[in-house]
């Protein structure tokens, strides 16, 4: 009645066979016409049973709606698509539609490292910034040691939405979104199941392209299109999504491709995250160097201010979305899950 087994309904459930008969004599039954019955072909998906039954075991406790992707950068497998049952049966997954908040800064990274910044170049990271009259402000115990002019690698690390928000003369037009196309979000294609790659629409004025470059604004995404972001980091170009082998899946057209100089500096971007700054957490997980990005947005519920919680990581061939609708922050309400996952995934 939905998700794959309705779309893939006549493949999966094969035909009827028909016999017909007729009574003969003395009552006998006799077989005029037969089809045999045809049995269904089997749907073959990239799903991992391991690693999908963990994912759902790590938000089997969480009570806000949540949902866990994983994907391999290597061929953009996924191999887990959990949703938490806070969702109410809902696909939060690969079709939920919310603000990314600060994993979105992966992008924009990309974004003003191909207008000139590098990840040693200065950046004002001030406690609050104006843009045409919008005041927009660091999370509440950003560390205050962080602020200054600081290299934009700490920037980042340390998720400084005000630093970034200072850039934005840098970004023009449709940069941003190129940006967003580039590691695999926003370019919107039939992969053969539910899928929402988010949306990096033009900004309409000044506070709304400040808004977009922290993950706010108009910017939506998926957990999925977020885990396609860093597996594209991970994998050095851009990783398109694949769960049903039948489809055949490629880079849309008109996509920029990703240098080897902008993906060396984005890991080191993300790679500070986990080694400075707000991904800390990740640091002694066993196996090969982690990057990551944490995020929290704000969004409106009967009239109170609440903040959606995301953290996005990968290690080796593995790159995870973790979303929770409602937490305190990316690094500790989705961190935790994030960090119980890569751990167990490597055992």
């Amino acid at each position: 009645l939905s998700a794959l087994q309705a779309r893939y309904d006549d493949q999966l459930q094969g035909t009827d066979g028909v016999v017909v008969t007729a009574n003969g004599p003395k009552d006998r039954e006799r077989r005029l016409f037969r089809v045999p019955a045809t049995a269904g072909d089997p749907l073959r998906i990239t799903l991992d049973e391991r690693l999908q039954t963990l994912a759902e075991s790590r938000l089997a406790d969480v009570g806000p709606a949540s949902a866990l992707v994983a994907i391999r950068p290597s061929t953009g497998a996924i191999v887990a698509a959990a949703n938490g049952p806070g969702n109410d049966g809902y696909n939060m997954a690969t079709y939920g539609r919310f603000a990314p908040g600060s994993t979105f800064k992966s992008v924009s990274s990309l974004a003003l490292l191909r207008a000139g910044l590098t990840p040693s170049s200065p950046v004002p990271c001030t406690s609050s910034i104006v843009v045409d009259g919008k005041r927009f402000e660091n999370y509440d115990d950003y560390p205050s040691g962080a602020l200054g002019t600081v290299p934009l690698r700490t920037a980042i690390a340390n998720s400084c939405n005000t630093a970034v928000i200072s850039q934005r003369g840098r970004v023009h037009g449709d940069d941003l979104a190129q940006a967003a196309a580039t590691l695999g979000l926003g370019v919107d294609h039939d992969l053969g199941f539910p899928a929402y790659f988010g949306e990096v629409t033009k900004p309409s004025s000044e506070t709304e392209a400040a808004a977009d470059l922290i993950g706010q604004g108009t910017v939506v995404a998926s957990p999925m299109a977020m885990a396609t972001v860093i597996a594209s980091v991970q994998a050095g170009h851009t990783v398109v999504p694949r769960l049903v082998d039948s489809v055949d899946v490629s880079v849309p057209d008109g996509v920029e491709p990703l240098t080897k100089q902008e993906d060396s500096e984005l890991r080191e971007l993300l790679r500070a995250v986990v080694t400075s700054g707000s991904g800390v957490g990740l640091l002694d997980v066993p196996g090969p160097p982690v990057i990551a990005k944490t995020g929290t947005a704000e969004f409106d519920h009967d009239g109170k201010v609440l903040t959606h919680a995301w953290m996005i990581a990968a290690q080796g061939d593995l790159a995870v979305a973790v979303f929770v609708d409602v937490g305190a922050s990316g690094s500790g309400t989705a961190g935790p899950i994030l960090e119980s996952f890569l751990r167990a995934a490597r055992a």
